[in-house]
């Protein structure tokens, strides 16, 4: 790993909020802060219920902010931390530069993707697979991957829906970043930002 894109070694007095280890220098809330990946259930059955049953059922993905930059940017949707029904799944959009990626990495959690907008492929354990808007795309438990726009002219948006509070749940914890997401924008798309229509 490219210690000029992390901003620490990552020993134990950086277990806590704020930056860590494998965390990239450019200012992304989830990277930077802490997270609430499941929510404790301390009160009785009788409070619990009726608190879940007065939520809402519809969340505006436009009242969400995109995260991240220059190549890719994700807006997390829903997660136990942010939407308090949700305690077993995590959904949110992630938007592509023409020529853009993400970074490398592997998580325990399966994911399903589906294809918005655009066309891209990913390379899993090696193998590249292809995929256009309207197609889902399925990252297999414990695989390492990696998600690239494979237009030069337009931007790939996809939605991405997994269990993965439930896999820290039952501590099934190990995510590694093999490769960190790029720091520099793709050339010629400098500005480029996620659209406004998510």
């Amino acid at each position: 790993m490219d210690d000029s894109k992390t901003v620490n070694d990552g020993g134990p007095e950086d277990r806590g909020s704020g930056p860590g280890p494998g965390k990239p220098k450019y200012e992304w809330p989830r990277f930077q802060k802490k997270r609430t990946f499941v929510r404790g259930l301390e009160e009785a059955y009788a409070d619990i219920l009726p608190h879940l049953l007065a939520r809402p059922r519809v969340y505006p993905s436009r009242e969400f902010r995109w995260e991240g930059g220059p190549q890719s940017y994700g807006k997390p949707v829903i997660n136990p931390m942010s939407v308090p029904i949700a305690q077993s799944i995590e959904t949110h959009f992630h938007a592509f530069a023409p020529l853009g990626h993400n970074k490398k990495h592997g998580h325990m959690n399966s994911a399903v993707f589906y294809v918005l907008r655009g066309r891209g492929y990913d390379i899993h354990d090696g193998v590249r697979m292809d995929y256009e808007a309207g197609d889902c795309l399925i990252v297999e438990n414990g695989c390492v991957h990696q998600h690239f726009n494979a237009s030069d002219s337009e931007e790939m948006v996809v939605v991405i829906m997994k269990a993965k509070p439930l896999f820290l749940f039952m501590n099934m914890l190990f995510q590694k970043n093999a490769a960190m997401p790029p720091v520099e924008p793709v050339p010629g798309w400098e500005s480029w930002r996620p659209p406004e229509d998510f």
